[in-house]
C-alpha cells in the first residue's frame, strides 16, 4: 500500500520558502515578492499569515527557539548521562537540519529586525529547558548558579561547535569528524 503524502499548508509553503531563502541570502533575500514566488502563493497570503516580512520572521524565530527547546528535553526514566548525551544529539541535529532557523536566533537576523515580547519569551524558554536538562546532571541540592553555569557550559560548547563548524574553521578541517569530536567534548564535560 502506498504511503500518501500530507499536503503542506500555504503557511508551512512560506516558512518552508522563507527558510530556503534565508540559507542563500541571509535576510536581504526575503522580500515578500520573492517569498511567495518561491512558495508558489499570492503575497496577499503572505500578509494574511503573517503581517509580512517582520511577522515571517517572528514566526521562524519563535519556531527556532521552539525547535531547540524541544531538542534539549530529557528524559527522567533514563540514565541522566544518556539522556543528556541523547539531547545533545538532538541540538546538533537541529542546528545540522535546521539551519535557517539556527542562524536567525542566534545572530542573522539583521539590524531591523528586533525580537518581539513573544519571540523574547521563546528564548527564555528555550534556556529554562536547558537548565532543566543541566539540573538532572547535578545533585539534588545544587544551587541556581551551579545549574545556570552548567546550562551555559553545555550551550557554549554546542553553539561553539556548531559555528565553529560552519565558519573559516571548518573549511580548514573539511575531513574531521566534527560530530564525534562534539561529542567527546560534551561527554567530557556532562560526566
Amino acid at each position: 500500500m502506498a504511503v500518501r503524502e500530507i499536503p503542506l499548508t500555504n503557511k508551512a509553503k512560506i516558512l518552508d520558502a522563507a527558510s530556503a531563502l534565508f540559507l542563500e541570502g541571509g535576510v536581504s533575500a526575503l522580500s515578500v515578492r520573492a517569498i511567495a514566488a518561491n512558495a508558489g502563493v499570492s503575497t496577499i497570503g503572505i500578509y494574511s499569515h503573517f503581517k509580512g516580512k517582520d511577522g515571517l520572521l517572528e514566526a521562524l524565530y519563535i519556531e527556532g527557539f521552539a525547535l531547540i527547546n524541544a531538542a534539549m528535553k530529557v528524559d527522567s526514566s533514563e540514565d541522566p548521562h544518556v539522556s543528556a548525551l541523547a539531547a545533545c544529539e538532538r541540538y546538533l541535529d537541529i542546528a545540522e537540519n535546521n539551519q535557517a532557523h539556527y542562524q536567525l536566533i542566534f545572530g542573522d537576523a539583521g539590524a531591523d529586525y528586533v525580537p518581539s515580547e513573544a519571540a523574547r519569551a521563546a528564548s527564555v524558554e528555550a534556556f529554562g529547558g536547558l537548565l532543566s536538562f543541566a539540573s538532572i546532571l547535578l545533585p539534588e541540592d545544587a544551587s541556581a548558579g551551579m545549574k545556570q553555569k552548567k546550562a551555559l557550559e553545555i550551550w557554549a560548547m554546542l553553539h561553539g561547535s556548531v559555528s565553529l563548524k560552519r565558519h573559516s574553521v571548518g573549511q580548514l578541517m573539511p575531513a574531521m569528524d566534527w560530530r564525534g569530536a562534539i561529542m567527546e567534548s560534551l561527554e567530557k564535560l556532562i560526566s
